[in-house]
């Protein structure tokens, strides 16, 4: 039930507004003050400061001759209007409009408006002002808060932008021309796969190259030279840098005819394809339509490969051998080509060697490299006996029984000074206890053993071009350097099955005799540290977190240790025995590892022919004038 006194109240209220609406003003004490006349593009009489903005997509001939034609049209459209002042032609040609990057132009013409330049500017048409919503009404609503505002006026569309009813025409219009650009990118797209799908590729321009009259890539005799030069110089041993300083002395020209020369100039003839007669297409592709930001393909778009696409200017080799010393020189290595060395005999026997600054080996080049040395006939032979295997027992009279008796594992007691290797993304670090037994032989040679899931290092010279300075002396003591490991650390985790972001601390022996020494480290025999924020249920099945630790850092165990106390004491006792057994010949730790070939060899131009190239090309640099 309604309250009468609310109803009341109300009706009360009504009848005020009403009596307030028949009080006629006293025009003695009213005055009217009209507004301010608005900027009217329409009203010929006003006087006007005018710009103009002109703007193609493309540099070609045809965009050209529209360019200079919209700039003449509007230059007579502003005398026609004797009130308007022709302030400045603001252009960009060749640029497109769904951003403002690179737009020069335009950006100073928004500047200038800033500024109180002038009140009006005059385009063709929405799409030659923007071809992006956001920035078509973003710019026009800010011109328009100016003071005084500045309109702009869209000649093909008839709207003013300062008019109350141009918001919605404006707004179509643009979504139009912002639509219009995405659907040219998807033509161009399809465009550019049905080139390629029909062998037509892209070919840019190159140093060295030219293009003949049907388009196709020919070897410039003039340019050619350098290019070349450019390989040899860096297969026989210069950096970029010296390249680039030597093609600046001998006054070479890059292909857009500068003078100046930089390293990354010099990388980028170095890593072409088109140089050894090939051409790769979609290196790199345009995500967004609207930054027009290229983006480096790395298999988000699909790519095709014509191999003998055109006449070479370097051999095939030659290029392959050049991309292997450009992987190899990121991570410190310099000058010469990686090479893959086994071990064939001896107590490393199918141990490689590792030199941890090499890209480019895979994880299976590791595997066929170990797997060579074991004769296939033979393979009974070449394997471990497993541990499940019987093992005859030869005891003598008042020997003690040991079976049943374990060697207790090192995890149970302090193992401080156990030697050991710790391996963690990119760096790998040696115990002090592997240094202090080395002493002064600072330098390594670094072997894995992927059949068997070891590593091992030996002593060697810094002559070596595998070795690695794994010690410092600080005031005459040796401790612990860590060595970067970038280049190799995808690699080894691959091949020790180990989980990355995880530290691995694997634990080893030393192998010594009078003349030479080892250490070697069985995977099997390995800690893992597990960042605690890492751990779930399922981050293993065969390895054991303690539920008691509570640190940022977790130790973790395999599985198979929780349930035994350590190894069976006749079985280690057969592994004594084995080595004890060793001919001289099985126990050499230093024996030179066979050279092994990852795939076809590659036949390079012979240092010879590089030097003499590279001197003709030398003796060939202009006389400075006196």
């Amino acid at each position: 039930m309604i309250d009468k006194s609310i109803q009341e109240a109300k009706r009360e209220e009504k009848e005020r507004v009403r009596r307030r609406m028949k009080v006629k003003v006293d025009p003695t004490k009213y005055e009217y003050i009209p507004a301010k006349q608005t900027l009217d593009y329409y009203d010929n009489e006003a006087h006007l400061r005018v710009v103009i903005y002109v703007r193609v997509s493309t540099d070609n001939v045809k965009q050209t001759t529209s360019f200079e034609l919209q700039k003449k049209y509007y230059e007579d459209f502003v005398t026609r209007h004797p009130n308007w002042d022709l302030v400045a032609i603001y252009q960009d040609e060749g640029i497109s409009g769904t951003s403002l990057r690179k737009r020069d132009g335009f950006n100073r013409m928004i500047a200038d408006a800033k500024a109180g330049l002038f009140d009006i500017i005059i385009t063709k048409s929405v799409s030659r002002f923007a071809r992006n919503v956001i920035i078509t009404i973003g710019m026009v609503r800010e011109l328009a808060e100016l003071r005084p505002p500045v309109g702009v006026f869209f000649e093909s569309e008839c709207i003013f932008s300062l008019n109350d009813d141009s918001q919605m025409a404006l707004s179509f219009q643009a979504t139009m021309a912002e639509e219009e650009s995405h659907t040219r990118s998807r033509s161009m797209e399809t465009s550019l796969r049905m080139r390629l799908d029909n062998g037509i590729p892209l070919t840019p321009k190159l140093l060295g190259f030219s293009h003949n009259a049907d388009g196709e890539l020919v070897v410039n005799p003039e340019e050619a030279p350098t290019s070349k030069l450019a390989f040899f110089m860096y297969l026989y041993g210069y950096s970029t840098k010296q390249i680039a300083e030597t093609f600046e002395a001998l006054g070479r020209r890059t292909y857009l005819g500068n003078v100046k020369w930089t390293s990354n100039a010099i990388i980028q003839i170095l890593r072409n394809e088109r140089y050894c007669g090939d051409v790769l297409t979609r290196k790199t592709f345009t995500p967004d339509y609207h930054t027009h930001l290229a983006r480096k393909n790395r298999g988000e778009r699909p790519q095709s490969r014509y191999f003998d696409h055109h006449d070479s200017i370097v051999s095939r080799d030659d290029f392959i051998a050049v991309q292997k010393l450009l992987d190899n020189a990121k991570y410190g290595n310099k000058s010469f080509l990686p090479e893959l060395r086994v071990i064939e005999s001896g107590m490393l026997k199918g141990f490689v060697c590792v030199n941890p600054r090499w890209a480019g080996f895979k994880v299976n080049d590791y595997i066929q490299a170990a797997q060579s040395v074991y004769c296939v006939e033979n393979s009974e032979d070449d394997e471990h006996t497993s541990d499940n295997e019987v093992y005859q027992i030869e005891v003598n009279a008042g020997d003690f029984d040991f079976r049943g008796f374990e060697i207790a594992r090192h995890e149970l007691f302090d193992h401080q000074n156990r030697p050991a290797v710790t391996v963690v993304d990119k760096k790998m670090t040696f115990s002090t206890e592997c240094v202090r037994k080395f002493e002064a032989q600072n330098y390594i040679e670094l072997l894995i053993n992927p059949l068997e899931r070891k590593l091992a290092i030996r002593p060697t010279d810094k002559k070596n071009r595998n070795g690695i300075c794994f010690s410092k002396s600080i005031n005459g003591v040796y401790g612990p350097r860590t060595i970067p490991t970038a280049a190799f650390s995808g690699t080894l985790f691959s091949l020790m099955s180990w989980r990355t972001g995880c530290r691995y601390r694997i634990f080893g022996a030393l192998y010594e005799n009078a003349e030479e020494k080892a250490y070697i480290f069985n995977a099997a025999d390995a800690e893992v540290y597990i960042k605690s924020y890492l751990v779930t249920e399922e981050i293993d099945s065969d390895t054991t977190i303690p539920e008691s630790e509570q640190a940022d850092i977790i130790r973790a165990v395999p599985e198979a240790w929780t349930r035994s106390f350590g190894v069976p004491f006749y079985l280690r006792e057969r592994s004594i025995h084995e080595l004890e057994n060793q001919s001289e010949q099985d126990w050499k730790l230093y024996i030179e590892g066979q050279l092994f070939s990852t795939g076809r060899p590659l036949n390079m131009t012979s240092y010879e022919e590089l030097r003499q190239y590279i001197r003709q090309e030398l003796s060939a640099a202009p006389v400075k004038e006196g």
